[in-house]
């Protein structure tokens, strides 16, 4: 058995972390051996999960909110684009774990000019600042209209919460990765009871699905927030932290299995993710859009318009999905934030200080008075102009035998995820020109 200490050395795996209790770890060699049982998989249960509360945070409930309550159920495609983007890369990065035994960012940092590290380094730390104002924010918005409080106060309870979830890390990563995979549990019923609820045109949600069209400007800048708040620069970061060292591998066939098991872990995690998100923008058109009320663009309107539209039931069902968003979100966006510092400069921080640092953007966004969910579908755009970074290192590096040996990434799964990549990048271009006040004549 070979252990790697380098990181771009791809036949060999780094020491584990040492926090997988000895029974955990000897239910996930016993699965990797093919002795696990029927529910020996479980073991390895955990990073996709993890990631993809990125993928149903509050800036995806301001988005899909503001998509479906003013373009009906035709914003759906982009849903569906994004979470295959995020399905593609979510797994290049869990592997990139796997087999080089480091994250994206160390491996940046091994392998890029220190120039240029810094500069990635600058970009992904806005990012990370930009996905939590989404997170914290949200789950603020959540606890103001739950219990009445002002924004700020709603604020520093959420920041004394997360960071108490934060604090079961010292425990182990499973207890902390079981706490998260049930908060994305109640978001996911919580939405399926919506669905339910609101009675959605299924005719409409096919087409919608498969019918691609932008109507005008507006459709666009919403888009590309979907995509930024769908592809999350800091979950391609953190997943592959995740799946790095999780268990000491005795061999390339472990290796194999883990891939696989991760893949179809990536697989069925973000799809559910993709599905919570389509709910989410089909509730907004079937009870906004339908109902002449596409002037609602934010969460707390969403809140109080749901209760006359479809009882407190529904408004219930929509404020439990929103505080287990934020929360849940808020947590993995600071760890994500640890790895990307940690990873680019290799300097790590007290975790109170990285909250801190973290959570300052929010208190700056309402001491300014501005509107949240308008910052948090700003941010969601913020997010997707920086997501090209992450992107282009993920696929080049997945690509390089000198980091992923006979894993890597080629022939169609590579075209697959430059075009990926390029058509992320122009979207951007288009939307930054729209920015700039350029005439787009193919908008209409």
């Amino acid at each position: 058995m070979t252990i790697l200490s380098r990181p771009d050395a791809p036949d060999s795996q780094p020491p584990p972390r040492g926090r997988m209790d000895r029974g955990t770890e000897q239910a996930a060699w016993r699965s990797l051996r093919g002795a696990g049982g029927r529910f020996g998989f479980l073991a390895f249960v955990g990073p996709a999960v993890v990631a993809s509360v990125a993928y149903v945070d509050p800036g995806n409930f301001a988005t899909n909110i503001q998509g479906g309550a003013t373009y009906g159920y035709s914003l759906l495609w982009v849903v569906v684009l994004a979470n295959l983007v995020a399905m593609l890369f979510q797994g290049l990065s869990a592997r990139l774990g796997i087999v080089s035994g480091a994250n994206l960012a160390e491996l940046c940092r091994a392998h890029y000019p220190p120039r240029l590290v810094w500069a990635m380094w600058a970009v992904s730390e806005i990012a990370a600042m930009a996905t939590d104002l989404a997170e914290f924010v949200g789950a603020s918005i959540g606890l103001s209209l739950l219990l009445g409080t002002p924004l700020v106060v709603s604020m520093l309870i959420t920041a004394v919460i997360t960071y108490g979830i934060l604090l079961l890390d010292r425990h182990g990563f499973r207890p902390l990765e079981i706490v998260i995979s049930a908060m994305v549990g109640v978001i996911a019923l919580s939405y399926l009871a919506e669905v339910i609820i609101a009675k959605l045109d299924w005719g409409e949600v096919v087409r919608g699905t498969l019918v691609p069209g932008l109507a005008d400007g507006g459709a666009l800048t919403l888009a590309v927030g979907i995509i930024g708040a769908t592809v999350m620069p800091h979950a391609i970061y953190l997943h592959s932290s995740l799946t790095q060292g999780r268990i000491r591998l005795r061999d390339t066939a472990d290796r194999d299995r883990l891939v696989r098991m991760s893949d179809r872990e990536v697989l069925i995690a973000l799809a559910a993710a993709g599905l919570v998100n389509m709910a989410m923008l089909s509730m907004a058109a079937a009870v906004f859009h339908a109902t002449n009320h596409a002037d609602v663009a934010d969460i707390a309107t969403a809140y109080r318009t749901l209760q006359p539209l479809l009882g407190p039931a529904a408004a219930g069902f929509f404020m439990v999905a929103l505080l287990a968003s934020g929360l849940s979100s808020s947590v993995v966006g600071t760890l994500a934030g640890q790895v990307i510092m940690q990873g680019f400069i290799g300097f790590r921080v007290p975790l109170w200080l990285r909250r801190a640092v973290t959570m300052l953007p929010a208190f700056v966004v309402v001491a300014a008075g501005i509107d949240p969910t308008r910052a948090l579908v700003l941010s969601q755009v913020v997010l997707s102009l920086v997501l090209p970074v992450p992107m282009i290192a993920l696929v080049h590096l997945s690509a390089r035998a000198t980091v992923m040996g006979s894993w890597r990434l080629r022939g169609a799964g590579l075209g697959l995820s430059i075009f990926a990549t390029a058509l992320v990048l122009g979207l951007n271009l288009i939307l930054l020109a729209q920015m700039a006040g350029l005439e787009l004549p193919f908008l209409g």
